[in-house]
């Protein structure tokens, strides 16, 4: 599989984010107002409706890094998921550059790094920004 697989994603996908995430509900606010918003159909897996194991998958695998489907089945993971995602929504010149050797492993790496923090940090960030909402 080539390191630029991502942008073989086929639109409309479905993104499947955190609904309790504070960094997922900005991220899904822009997609909303996005202009190939059309693109991109929205699943959270934090819905009581929704069901890892219809995606042949668990929720604690779903929780711990983003999937995104494209319309042909393909599922992309990770940091693959947000190059697909962006992909199909007009960026591909910004994902072939982050596909390109060692800017792909950095930015795996941090990506890595958030996923693995994202639950704590978003605490952190939404403590924040209530505190200084509260300030001004």
């Amino acid at each position: 599989m080539s390191r630029f697989y991502p942008l073989n994603a086929k639109a409309p996908v479905t993104l499947f984010h955190d609904g309790h995430c504070p960094f997922c509900r900005v991220e899904v606010a822009w997609l909303g107002k996005h202009r190939h918003r059309e693109h991109v159909k929205l699943v959270d897996i934090q819905a009581p409706s929704f069901h890892a194991d219809a995606h042949a998958t668990d929720f604690a695998t779903m929780m711990g890094k983003l999937h995104v489907l494209d319309s042909q089945g393909q599922w992309y993971i990770g940091m693959d998921a947000s190059r697909a995602l962006y992909a199909v929504l007009g960026y591909r010149r910004l994902v072939w550059l982050s596909c390109l050797p060692g800017l792909r492993g950095v930015m795996d790496a941090a990506y890595r790094f958030f996923a693995r923090r994202r639950v704590k940090l978003g605490r952190w960030w939404e403590k924040r920004r209530l505190k200084n909402q509260r300030h001004t």
